[in-house]
């Protein structure tokens, strides 16, 4: 789709820009958000294709801010009708206001995601080959696999934001996933190991011979020492993190509390804590919207502010919040490019994009050395956060005894309990490896899940609370 969306109404632009500009018109923000989306799925299930799912959709959602309230309704149908239905509905929100429409955010010429056609996509049968490809290979490489489920995912995604003053910004979202999950079994035992990769780019680097191969070599891995782990310790223990996929508990015990919204209603750990030091020295954590290619990044966020590379701690002080256009005007501050929504069903609000601790002094080889009794968390799973008080329950998918400095047996069914905010106070060694997750996260809020990055270099962490299986 090269065309405009703005052009697939009965209207002409200039008949929707007056729309969109009356309807703001004593309001304080707002915006026209158009969307169009294709997405396409393939779920390849213990030896035969179990589902495939191809769709399109498009629509349009109409937002209307006036002091603390939203107005916002939406459509499926690009129709003048169905945009005047919406436009009555949301001005209600500014009656009795008197406001004065925010200026527009300030635009650039990036433009991570603009080919013409940004997925070129394998046949239908080619990807259904390779699927059946990615079974039998896991079949024929191990005895103990006894099922192996393959899911390959694509999506584009293209919207547009118009503005009270006709300023109309575009940006163009591909993205893939590739998913591997396998069952290995030994007599009556049985255990399960998933890895998966994507981003915003084409299928080229998923379905490569070394790139499946190498996204089911590590699933089976994981199957397979789950097989050989034993139950976990509980107690308390020294507790060394990995690097990449592990930032999602930082993610979710630290990154969440530091949305504007929570930090506005003070429902935020982190609330009024601008300027305090709230993690160890030596500890910076950003939110980068701009990394090319990576899960989490767009051009610009969801009411049109270009994303950033927003410093949230920096030295263990807490700098700024992620900030949409409506929390950062109520809280005095800079949208920071974080106003973003699952569709155009949805209105905007606070979110992440790629969050990551920044590399320390220390490697990964020192951080462990460094511990004579603790667990080596690789990766994560399920977890619970509470943002108002910042606790948190993580289970490590992936997790090891350390004894005397070094990894010893791995473990199953460890989970790790404590307090975001303590937690951060607790990081004595931050490593020098810094890393990405493979592009597999998606963050739910408030009921709308958006695509996101997490990252940390290996951190050791002192005396955190570890539940366990040990009997």
């Amino acid at each position: 789709m090269t065309s405009s969306l703005i052009e697939l109404f009965d209207l002409s632009r200039a008949e929707i820009e007056g729309v969109v500009s009356q309807t703001l018109a004593g309001a304080d923000d707002g915006e026209l958000f158009l969307e169009y989306r294709e997405h396409e799925s393939l779920l390849f299930d213990n030896g035969r294709l179990k589902a495939g799912d191809f769709s399109t959709d498009r629509g349009f959602g109409l937002r209307c801010v006036a002091g603390e309230a939203i107005g916002f309704a939406h459509a499926g149908d690009l129709s003048g009708a169905a945009l005047k239905r919406a436009a009555d509905s949301v001005v209600a929100v500014r009656s009795g206001h008197s406001g004065t429409v925010a200026q527009a955010p300030r635009g650039t010429n990036r433009q991570f995601y603009s080919a013409e056609n940004p997925i070129p996509s394998p046949s239908f049968e080619e990807k259904v080959r390779l699927l059946t490809r990615i079974d039998e290979y896991l079949r024929s490489k191990d005895d103990a696999v006894r099922q192996v489920s393959v899911s390959l995912a694509s999506q584009w995604q293209v919207v547009e934001i118009l503005r009270a003053d006709g300023q109309l910004v575009r940006d163009v979202r591909p993205m893939v996933r590739l998913n591997v999950s396998v069952v290995a079994g030994s007599g009556d035992r049985q255990e399960t190991g998933s890895h998966g990769a994507g981003g915003r780019y084409a299928f080229d680097p998923l379905i490569a011979t070394e790139g499946w191969q190498g996204i089911a070599d590590e699933a089976l891995r994981q199957a397979r020492l789950n097989l050989e782990a034993v139950p976990a310790p509980a107690g308390t223990f020294d507790v060394v993190l990995g690097s990449g996929w592990p930032g999602v508990m930082l993610h979710e015990a630290v990154g969440h509390g530091l949305e504007g919204d929570y930090n506005r209603k003070k429902t935020s750990a982190f609330s009024g804590l601008l300027g305090s030091q709230v993690a160890a020295r030596g500890v910076t954590v950003v939110d980068d919207g701009t990394i090319s290619e990576r899960r989490g990044s767009i051009s610009v966020d969801d009411e049109g502010t270009p994303t950033n590379r927003t410093v949230l701690i920096e030295d263990g002080k807490l700098v700024n919040y992620m900030q949409d256009r409506q929390n950062a005007r109520l809280m005095g501050m800079e949208p920071t490019g974080n106003g973003r929504r699952q569709s155009y069903a949805y209105a905007p609000m606070p979110r992440m994009t790629n969050t990551m601790m920044l590399n320390g002094p220390h490697t990964p080889d020192e951080i462990i050395a460094s511990v004579t009794d603790g667990i080596y968390a690789v990766s994560f799973g399920g977890g619970q956060v509470d943002i108002t008080s910042g606790k948190f329950v993580f289970g490590c998918t992936e997790a090891y005894r350390i004894r005397d400095g070094r990894v010893a047996e791995p473990v199953k069914g460890a989970m790790l309990i404590g307090n975001g905010p303590d937690a951060m106070h607790r990081v004595s060694m931050v490593g020098n490896d810094t890393s990405l997750d493979r592009g597999i996260g998606n963050c739910g809020k408030a009921g709308q899940w958006v695509p996101v990055g997490v990252g940390q270099p290996h951190l050791r962490m002192d005396q955190i609370t570890v539940g366990g299986t040990e009997t």
